[in-house]
C-alpha cells in the first residue's frame, strides 16, 4: 500500500512538473534563452546563406506551441536591388493577417521595408508575396533595430520606429 501511494505521488509530481513546462496560455514574447533555441544561426534566401543577428531577433510563442520568428540578417553579400527590400527573416508556423487584410500562410520568408512606408514579405526566391503598410510610433522612447510587442490580440513587429501589426488568421 505504501509503495502504491509513493508511486502515485511520483506520477502526480511528474504530471504537475510537465504542466509547468507546457505552452503559454496566451501569446508571449520569447526571452533571450528561448530565442537561442528557435532562431536559426544562418538563413538561406535568394541563393545565399546569411548570418542571422540573434541580438536583433524576436519571436512569439503561441498557446498551441507554434511560433512566429523575425530577425535581421547580414545582407552584405546581396545585390543592391535585393537589399532594397530584404533585411531579415520571417518564419511563421501560423496563418497571419496583417493590417489591411493581407493574409500570410505558414512558411519561411524574407522581410523588409521600403522608404515608401511598405513592409514586404518575400518568398525564398525573392518574389513578393505580401505588402502591408507600416506605421510610425513617434512616442517610442528607445527604438531598437527589431523587436516584437504583444498588444491585445495583435502583435507589432518593430523595425526601429516603424512597425507592422498582425494577428492570427482563421
Amino acid at each position: 500500500m505504501i509503495r502504491r501511494t509513493l508511486l502515485a505521488a511520483l506520477f502526480l509530481s511528474l504530471a504537475v512538473s510537465m504542466l509547468g513546462q507546457s505552452a503559454p496560455s496566451k501569446p508571449t514574447v520569447v526571452d533571450e534563452t528561448g530565442l537561442k533555441k528557435v532562431v536559426p544561426e544562418a538563413y538561406f534566401f535568394r541563393g545565399l546563406s546569411a548570418t542571422t543577428q540573434l541580438r536583433n531577433s524576436a519571436a512569439i510563442h503561441y498557446p498551441d506551441d507554434f511560433y512566429v520568428i523575425a530577425g535581421l540578417v547580414d545582407t552584405s553579400g546581396y545585390s543592391s536591388d535585393i537589399k532594397a527590400k530584404y533585411t531579415g527573416l520571417f518564419i511563421t508556423e501560423k496563418k497571419l493577417r496583417f493590417d489591411g487584410g493581407a493574409v500570410l500562410g505558414p512558411g519561411e520568408y524574407g522581410m523588409g521595408y521600403t522608404a515608401d512606408g511598405k513592409f514586404h514579405i518575400l518568398n525564398v526566391a525573392g518574389d513578393e508575396v505580401l505588402v502591408a503598410d507600416t506605421h510610425v510610433d513617434d512616442n517610442l522612447k528607445r527604438p531598437q533595430p527589431l523587436k516584437i510587442v504583444i498588444d491585445g490580440d495583435n502583435a507589432k513587429l518593430y523595425l526601429g520606429k516603424k512597425y507592422v501589426s498582425f494577428t492570427t488568421a482563421q
